[in-house]
C-alpha cells in the first residue's frame, strides 16, 4: 500500500468521481487511438471517462526525466516494452501519474491536452500476445461440469493438486465490442451413426480474469510461488467463448481444439497488482484434503495471494436491444472463489522450464461461486441445457443465440477504500457464415 491507494484522492479530470470505474486510485493501462482515424494505436490510460495518452504526454515532457523514459515505452502499438520492465518501472509510472492527475496538480494545464474522450477511442489488444494459456482454476466449475458428465466422481483426482490447463489459441483474440461469426464443427448428434459438420447448436459463454504477464523467464528457469507475483503485471476480464457440442465430440483423448479457438474477447484495460493491493484476502486452499505440493504453497500466498474481485455476466438480446432494455444478469461471484491463485499459476507453468514472455496472457477458466446465482457459464446455468434459463418477457436461453451480446463487468470495493472497476468485456454473436 502506498500514496496512490489513498481513498480520499481526487482527480482534477471531474469524470472520476468516486463509484466510476476508472477512480484516480485505479489508472489502469491499455492501448488506443481516436476512432475512425487511422492513427497509430499508443498507450492510454484510463480516468474517468477519458483517456490519458501516453504518446502525447511523453512529447509535452511533463514527467520528471527518469519517469519519462518509462513513458516513451507506453507509446508503442503494445504495451510489451513496458511490461518486461518489471514491478518497479510500473509503480514509478503508476505513482507519477497519480501525481500529476490529482486535483491542484501544476500539470493539469499540459495533461488537459492529451485527453481524449474514451467514446471517441477505438481499443486494441492491450498487449501483441504471443501465447495464450487458459486454467481450469474453479473448483466449483470443474465440479458442476464434472457432475454433468461423471455424477458419481465430478472431480478427477489430480484437480486437488495440479493447476490444470491448456494451450489456447492467441490469433483469435479478440478486443471488447467484437463481433463473432457462430462457428462451424463436426460434431455427433444423439443416437447418429456418424458425425456431422454444421454450425455449433451449443455455443457458450465462460465468466474469465485475464492474468497479463509482465516480466519473463528465461526458457530452462523457474519462478518460485514467492517471486511469481513480480512476473504479473495486472488483471482484465475474457470471455473464452466455447461450442459444447462440438467440445463434447473432439476434446478426449487431447482437451479443446476447435470448440474453443474461434473466438476469445479479451477487455482493454489492464488493472495493474499494485491498484488491487487493497483488495487482497486469504486464500482458502484446496478444500478437498490435499495439500499444496511445497512449491505451491507458502505462508504469504494463504494470508494474502487472492483478490475479491467481483465478477459479473449479463446477456442482451435482440428482442431486449430493440425494446431498449437493459441486459439480464446471468451470474455474480467473486475471484476470491479461485481454487488456484494466479502465483501458482505462474510458478505451476514455469515449474518445467517454460519461458513466459511480457504479454502473454493466462485464462483462470470459468469462475463459478458456491451458489446458484454464480454460475459462469450456461452449460452450468442450464444444467447442460436441461433448464431453459428464464430472461424474463417470455425469453429464455439453454445457449447463445444469434444476435446475442455478453457483457462481463468486474470491480472491487471495500470499507475504507477507493471502488475501482475493469470497464466491460463485450462481444456478440452473429450468424454462421452460410
Amino acid at each position: 500500500m502506498n500514496e496512490t491507494h489513498d481513498p480520499k484522492l481526487r482527480s482534477w479530470v471531474t469524470s472520476a468521481a468516486p463509484g466510476h470505474d476508472f477512480p484516480i486510485q485505479n489508472l489502469p493501462f491499455g492501448i488506443f487511438r481516436r476512432r475512425a482515424s487511422g492513427e497509430r494505436f499508443r498507450g492510454g490510460v484510463a480516468i474517468g471517462d477519458e483517456i490519458l495518452d501516453l504518446g502525447a504526454a511523453w512529447h509535452r515532457g511533463v514527467f520528471p526525466s527518469d519517469v519519462q523514459d518509462i513513458v516513451e515505452c507506453c507509446c508503442a502499438p503494445g504495451l510489451n516494452d513496458f511490461m518486461a520492465l518489471g514491478p518497479q518501472a510500473w509503480s514509478a509510472l503508476r505513482l507519477a501519474l497519480s501525481r500529476t492527475l490529482r486535483a491542484g496538480a501544476r500539470e493539469e494545464a499540459e495533461l488537459r491536452r492529451c485527453l481524449v474522450l474514451q467514446r471517441n477511442a477505438e481499443m486494441a489488444l492491450p498487449a501483441r500476445c504471443g501465447d495464450y494459456t487458459d486454467f481450469y482454476a474453479s473448483v466449483y466449475h470443474a465440479t458442476n461440469v464434472g457432475k454433468l458428465f461423471r455424477p458419481d466422481n465430478p472431480l478427477l483426482p489430480n484437480y486437488a493438486w495440479v493447476p490444470i490447463a491448456y494451450h489456447g489459441r492467441s490469433s483469435s483474440l479478440c478486443p471488447s465490442g467484437y463481433a463473432f461469426r457462430r462457428p462451424i464443427g463436426q460434431t455427433m448428434p444423439p443416437e447418429a451413426a456418424s458425425p456431422v459438420v454444421q454450425p455449433t447448436r451449443r455455443l457458450d459463454f465462460e465468466l474469465e480474469v485475464a492474468v497479463w504477464i509482465g516480466v519473463g523467464n528465461d526458457i530452462g528457469s523457474r519462478v518460485s510461488l514467492e517471486d511469481a507475483e513480480r512476473h504479473i503485471f495486472g488483471l482484465g476480464l475474457l470471455n473464452d467463448w466455447s461450442a459444447r457440442d462440438v467440445q463434447a465430440w473432439e476434446y478426449q483423448p487431447l482437451g479443446p481444439f476447435l470448440a474453443k479457438s474461434f473466438a476469445t474477447t479479451v477487455s482493454p484495460w489492464i488493472v495493474t497488482l499494485e491498484a488491487l493491493e487493497p483488495f487482497r484476502v486469504p486464500w482458502e486452499g484446496p478444500n478437498e484434503g490435499a495439500k499444496p505440493l511445497p512449491y505451491l504453497d507458502a505462508p504469504s500466498l494463504r494470508e494474502r495471494a487472492a483478490f475479491d474481485v467481483q465478477l459479473e455476466a449479463r446477456l442482451q438480446t435482440e428482442t431486449m436491444r430493440a425494446k431498449k432494455s437493459e441486459p439480464v444478469r446471468l451470474a455474480r461471484t467473486s475471484f476470491r472463489h479461485t481454487y488456484w491463485t494466479v502465483a501458482q499459476m505462474v510458478a505451476h507453468h514455469t515449474m518445467n522450464g517454460c519461458n513466459l514472455r511480457p504479454g502473454d496472457l493466462f485464462g483462470t477458466g470459468t469462475q463459478s461461486g458456491p451458489t446458484s446465482g454464480e454460475l459462469g457459464s450456461l452449460l452450468e446455468l442450464t444444467e447442460g441445457g436441461k433448464q431453459p434459463f428464464s430472461l424474463g418477457d417470455g425469453e429464455t436461453r439453454t445457449f447463445l443465440e444469434d444476435g446475442d451480446t455478453v457483457v462481463l463487468h468486474a470491480w472491487c470495493e471495500k470499507e475504507g477504500s477507493a471502488r475501482i472497476g475493469f470497464g466491460t468485456c463485450e462481444g456478440s454473436v452473429l450468424a454462421a457464415i452460410s
